[in-house]
C-alpha cells in the first residue's frame, strides 16, 4: 500500500512529506518547474520539526506512478481541475483505490463518485505556504495540521480508520468522522472569505465585506437546510491541536486563492467556494449578492492579471449596501 499525493502543492508536499518522514512510502505527482526541483533536490520542507530535505519519489502523470490494488490517492489540486485530473487517474488506476478529496469545496466528492466508488472527503486545515520550486513551508503546531475524513456521501469504515490513524502516526490530528461533509460545508463557511482577503487591498471596507460574504453564505445553507458544524465546534476542534493561527501571522503572504492571483497561475477556485454558495441559493430561490460579486471580482483579476490586493473595496461595498441595504 502506498500514499499517492496527486497534486503535490504546498497541502499536498506537506501531507507526503509528512508520511513519509513517518516512513510510509509515498509518491508525489507533480509538474512544471517543481516536478524538476523535487527530483533533481528533493523537497525542501519547513515545519515544526526544522528544515528536511526530503527525496520522495516523484513522476509527473498518474501512469508512471503505476497505481495498483490497494493504493491510497490524495487529490490535492484545486478544485477547478478536479474533473480532468479524475479522467486522467481512472484511466492509470484500477477501481479498486481509495481516492480521498484533500480539497475546498464540497464538489470534488461528487465528482470523484462517478469514477471510483471508495470516495473519502478531507477537511484540510493546514497552513502550508508554496515558497519556491521544491520548497514548502508549513508553520503549524504542535501538530501538523487537522486532517478530519470520512466516507463519502456518510459514515465510517476499516479504510477511513486506517488512514486517519496512518495521517496521525504522521504527526497530524486525524479523526475518522461519519459525517464528513458537515465539516466540510464549515470550512466552505471560512472559505468563502479567502477571495476577498486575496483580491481587495486591506481596509475597513474590506472587513465589512469579509463578514457580510460569510454571514450570507451561512443564511444560504440555512435556506438550502444543509447542515454544518458550527463555529464553536471548529474552535473547539483545534484547540490544543493547532496553536498557529494564519490569520495573525504578519509574515504568511496569503492562503491559497492568494497565493494563486501571486503566482499567477491563471485560474482560481472561487467558483467552487463563493460559486458554491451562489449556486445553492440559485437551486432554493436564495439571493446570494455579495458572493456572487466577490466572484466576478475574481474573474476579473484574473483576467487582467493582476496580483492580489489590486482591488478596492470599497467600491463593492458601496454598491452593495445600495442594492441590499445596509443591514447586510
Amino acid at each position: 500500500m502506498r500514499y499517492v499525493i496527486y497534486g503535490a502543492g504546498a497541502i499536498g508536499c506537506a501531507i507526503g512529506a509528512e508520511l513519509a518522514d513517518a516512513g510510509y512510502e509515498v509518491v508525489l505527482i507533480a509538474r512544471g518547474e517543481h516536478l524538476e526541483a523535487l527530483r533533481e533536490s528533493g523537497l525542501i520542507y519547513q515545519s515544526r520539526k526544522g528544515e528536511q530535505r526530503l527525496r520522495i519519489s516523484t513522476v509527473a502523470h498518474p501512469d508512471e506512478a503505476e497505481i495498483r490494488d490497494g493504493d491510497r490517492v490524495f487529490l490535492c489540486m484545486k478544485s477547478q481541475h478536479t474533473l480532468d485530473a479524475l479522467r486522467t487517474l481512472c484511466l492509470a488506476a484500477p477501481p479498486s483505490i481509495s481516492v480521498i478529496c484533500a480539497q475546498n469545496g464540497v464538489e470534488n466528492e461528487r465528482s470523484a463518485q462517478r469514477f471510483f466508488s471508495k470516495v473519502y472527503g478531507l477537511t484540510v486545515r493546514v497552513a502550508a505556504v508554496f515558497v519556491a520550486a521544491g520548497k514548502v513551508e508549513n508553520p503549524a503546531y504542535p501538530s501538523a495540521g487537522i486532517l478530519d475524513l470520512g466516507r463519502y456521501p456518510g459514515g465510517i469504515d476499516t479504510e477511513a480508520v486506517s488512514i486517519a490513524q496512518d495521517l496521525s502516526k504522521a504527526g497530524f490530528s486525524s479523526r475518522a468522522v461519519p459525517n464528513i461533509m458537515r465539516w466540510k460545508y464549515a470550512k466552505l463557511l471560512q472559505n468563502v472569505g479567502t477571495g476577498v482577503q486575496a483580491a481587495f487591498a486591506p481596509s475597513q471596507a474590506r472587513e465589512h465585506l469579509l463578514k457580510a460574504v460569510r454571514e450570507e453564505a451561512e443564511a444560504c445553507l440555512h435556506a438550502a437546510e444543509v447542515d454544518h458544524a458550527t463555529a464553536e465546534e471548529m474552535s473547539a476542534r483545534r484547540k490544543d491541536i493547532l496553536t498557529y493561527d494564519p490569520q495573525a501571522d504578519r509574515k504568511r503572504p496569503g492562503g491559497s486563492t492568494w497565493q494563486s492571483l501571486a503566482r499567477k497561475t491563471g485560474s482560481v477556485e472561487v467558483d467552487f467556494l463563493n460559486g458554491e454558495i451562489v449556486l445553492l441559493g440559485r437551486l432554493h430561490g436564495f439571493a446570494t449578492p455579495i458572493n456572487e460579486e466577490v466572484q466576478r471580482a475574481l474573474w476579473d483579476t484574473v483576467r487582467c492579471g493582476a496580483g492580489p490586493g489590486r482591488r478596492d473595496a470599497a467600491e463593492v461595498w458601496d454598491r452593495l449596501k445600495k442594492s441590499v441595504g445596509e443591514e447586510r
